[in-house]
């Protein structure tokens, strides 16, 4: 079955940077859509960037713009988040996810069928 697994989260002070990355697994052919969502507690989960492949695309979150760089490797199959600038706000748990299944917001949670089980990031001031 489909398996999204995240790792790079980690605590970090404010102006640093973190690597996030995602690795899919259970599909035979790479996904187009890939995303990063992230969520603190009593929020709604938020989306922060998306990539497209083969055709690249990349849409970002206006909190991030900037700061944040979607990427994935050339299978396909891993999904990364360069996180620079990195603020306390951006104090989250992180989410990969895959598999878009409906045609609103690339940034909407709820387009997404499969998630991985998040990673945590904190950045201290």
């Amino acid at each position: 079955q489909v398996q999204l697994v995240e790792s790079g989260g980690g605590s970090v002070q404010a102006g640093g940077s973190l690597r996030l990355t995602c690795a899919a697994s259970g599909m035979t052919y790479p996904p187009d859509w890939m995303a990063w969502f992230r969520q603190t507690p009593g929020k709604e989960r938020e989306g922060v960037a998306v990539i497209r492949k083969p055709v690249v695309y990349t849409s970002y979150a206006d909190s991030v713009k900037g700061r944040f760089t979607a990427s994935r490797d050339t299978a396909g199959f891993t999904l990364y988040l360069q996180m620079n600038s990195l603020k306390p706000e951006d104090t989250a748990i992180y989410y990969c996810a895959t598999y878009r299944i409906a045609r609103g917001s690339e940034l909407d949670p709820s387009e997404y069928q499969y998630w991985g089980q998040g990673t945590q990031v904190t950045v201290s001031s």
